[in-house]
């Protein structure tokens, strides 16, 4: 019976070390793009984020009144008498109601978003001061639960809305969210010609 040998070629020393460095270079590559991926992916959803998250935050500030009207509408006997004696009560009511449903939808579209945002403020501060006299319930200065303590917190929530569609008007451009996150302790000047704008930070010593 014959035996049959097979002759048998060893890779060299050079040899063994090019192959275990093209493996090496092999797996760095697809770690590489593995990475240069997971960064765009990073980059495409921070960039989402920066294009529809100001519309997001005017949606926040103004979705209340399109609720408001709605309100009025289904419950239209009593925010008549909610009015109360204000003149022509009926169309002031229907003029609100057009007022919440129209202004927001601009400031949200972007559509002539700083005269509806105007109107919008001047609506919360007549509403404020004509349905929400705190000053009349003497017991609102002793922070005694009861109707004027209701009418104090309404009347700083209205202005509170106004604060916010006062920056609609006045600072419509917002900062990239990204920027935020890269600098969330960073201070912004408040008056003078530099208001709105971001403080230089001190240098480091």
């Amino acid at each position: 019976m014959g035996v049959i040998l097979r002759s048998v070629t060893l890779a060299s020393p050079e040899q063994l070390a090019e192959q275990r460095t093209s493996t090496f270079r092999g797996q760095s590559i697809s770690v590489t793009l593995a990475t240069i991926d997971k960064d765009k992916e990073a980059s495409d959803a921070m960039m989402w984020i920066n294009d529809y998250f100001p519309v997001l935050l005017r949606v926040f500030l103004v979705v209340l009144f399109p609720f408001s009207a709605l309100d009025k509408i289904f419950n239209w006997e009593s925010a008549m008498k909610q009015a109360g004696p204000i003149p022509l009560p009926r169309a002031m009511l229907i003029i609100s109601i057009v007022v919440e449903f129209a202004a927001p939808l601009c400031i949200v579209a972007g559509w002539y978003d700083r005269l509806a945002a105007f109107i919008l403020a001047s609506f919360c501060v007549i509403t404020a001061v004509l349905f929400h006299q705190f000053w009349r319930y003497p017991d609102v200065w002793r922070f005694k639960e009861g109707e004027g303590l209701q009418h104090f917190w309404e009347f700083l929530k209205n202005f509170g809305l106004v604060g916010g569609l006062g920056l609609i008007m006045l600072a419509p451009e917002t900062l990239p969210l990204s920027e935020v996150v890269q600098n969330p302790l960073a201070s912004t000047h408040v008056i003078g010609p530099h208001a709105g704008s971001p403080i230089a930070p001190l240098p480091h010593r």
